[in-house]
């Protein structure tokens, strides 16, 4: 059983396989000033990651979202979320308020995929 890490360091990785799954850590974004536009960057990356452990978003099977403010927050986040989302390919998803790591990030968000056959 092979265990393949994706842009690791010491910490952590951004994406780990293992057999036909694929978990990404928590991505966060960039420059983004407010939700809509770090959605559509964490997004992005989520594309990218995916992309390289043989995924893609049609293959999620779960998501956790985390707002800084899920009051000022969710609308905005959930408007580009479902925009991304192919139709019919909704994974399982829990959407939740957490303190994140630095001030400035608005939206978390980390999934699990399968790969593509």
């Amino acid at each position: 059983m092979t265990i393949t890490r994706i842009n690791g360091n010491n910490r952590l990785s951004g994406a780990v396989t293992f057999q036909d799954l694929v978990f990404l850590s928590g991505q966060v974004p960039g420059e983004g000033r407010d939700v809509s536009t770090q959605t559509q960057e964490v997004l992005a990356k989520i594309d990218a990651l995916l992309a390289e452990a043989g995924s893609d978003k049609d293959h999620l099977l779960n998501a956790t979202i985390y707002l800084k403010n899920i009051q000022d927050g969710f609308a905005p986040m959930n408007d580009v979320w479902s925009a991304w989302l192919s139709p019919d390919r909704a994974p399982t998803r829990t959407t939740l308020q957490a303190e994140l790591a630095r001030p400035d990030v608005l939206v978390e968000i980390s999934v699990i995929a399968a790969r593509r056959a």
